[in-house]
């Protein structure tokens, strides 16, 4: 099967993202001069730019490669929240799943980019857990839809919303039906997602999550790494995302090592959303390993070379495996 072929197949599926959604603000502008009131530059901003961020850009990156995206989420009740759930219902995706909590801050990361270079960011977040109140009304919410996705993704940030009674609840009900469930892990919940489908970890991750001082640029590592997730966590897959080096990926005794193509990196932000995004689709089409990670390697990379979190071209993915006759 062609990755053209795999593409038209994702129209049929229907995801659920739920996870830490947010606003990903940028200024851009131009430096010319310093600042007389302090040795900084100043910037003249010359655009101004609200995009989904964090769960709310993979439900983005859903949407962008043709299925359809349904994100549970949950917002402060302020202007950020209002905006973010505006973004996304401009982008076609179900926004049913979001809930306010009172006295909780929307997050929102703003970056100051001048020049093409990112000089700095601001965030403005609540990272407290959501309340018990939240979180009954996240679990009811899947229960209550869990036959109308064909896999769940969970995309932790560390800012509250994915608890562990949410993650063990949740992953609980998909298991019962049936469903995939597909992580991209943060540290803080590393090893609550016993029982998941396919574990996403990139390799600071692994190596914060694990307390490992192993060098992870080393495959044999990554693989000694991978068999204690998938032990621990009673995890189908894992997939560990290696920057330069590729995709590492293992389930069962079956391993593969996908190395990344070279090319010229403009930001990662968002890669790590694209790789998950493509991650889910393919494992909820039943995609063996081996093209699953070399799909989403491929996808990885092509964000790496746009400026700010963006989602990824589904034409310029079939024409780039087309070309490398993938």
């Amino acid at each position: 099967m062609t990755v053209s072929q795999i593409i038209k197949l994702f129209s049929k599926l229907k995801i659920l993202v739920i996870g830490d959604a947010m606003i990903d603000s940028y200024f851009v502008g131009k430096v010319d001069r310093i600042s007389p009131e302090a040795p900084v530059q100043v910037i003249t901003v010359l655009n101004k730019d609200h995009r989904p961020g964090g769960a709310a850009n993979v439900a983005l990156n859903i949407k962008n490669l043709g299925a359809k995206a349904t994100i549970c989420a949950v917002t402060g009740n302020d202007p950020e929240g209002f905006e973010l759930k505006k973004l996304l219902k401009k982008n076609g995706i179900n926004v049913n799943g979001i809930f306010v909590e009172n006295n909780r801050q929307t997050t929102i990361k703003t970056r100051i980019i001048a020049d093409n270079h990112h000089l700095l960011r601001i965030d403005q977040e609540n990272t407290n857990p959501i309340n018990s109140a939240t979180e009954k009304k996240i679990i009811d919410f899947i229960t209550t839809h869990i036959n109308t996705f064909d896999a769940i993704i969970f995309e932790d940030y560390n800012k509250g919303v994915l608890s562990k009674n949410v993650i063990s609840q949740v992953i609980e009900i998909a298991n019962k039906h049936g469903k995939p469930t597909i992580v991209d892990p943060k540290k803080d919940n590393f090893f609550a997602y016993k029982n998941c489908t396919l574990f996403k970890p990139n390799r600071k991750e692994v190596k914060e999550g694990i307390k490992t001082d192993a060098d992870l640029n080393n495959i044999k590592n990554i693989e000694k790494c991978a068999d204690e997730l998938l032990l621990k966590l009673k995890c189908k897959t894992v997939m560990i995302t290696l920057s330069e080096n590729g995709i590492f990926i293992k389930s069962g005794n079956v391993s593969n090592h996908i190395k990344a193509r070279k090319r010229k990196i403009t930001d990662v932000s968002g890669a790590g959303d694209t790789v998950v995004s493509i991650a889910a689709l393919c494992t909820a089409l039943g995609i063996g390993n081996k093209l699953l990670a070399t799909i989403t390697n491929l996808a990885g990379g092509l964000v790496c070379q746009k400026l700010g979190v963006v989602p990824i071209d589904t034409k310029e993915l079939a024409e780039e495996a087309k070309k490398l006759k993938i």
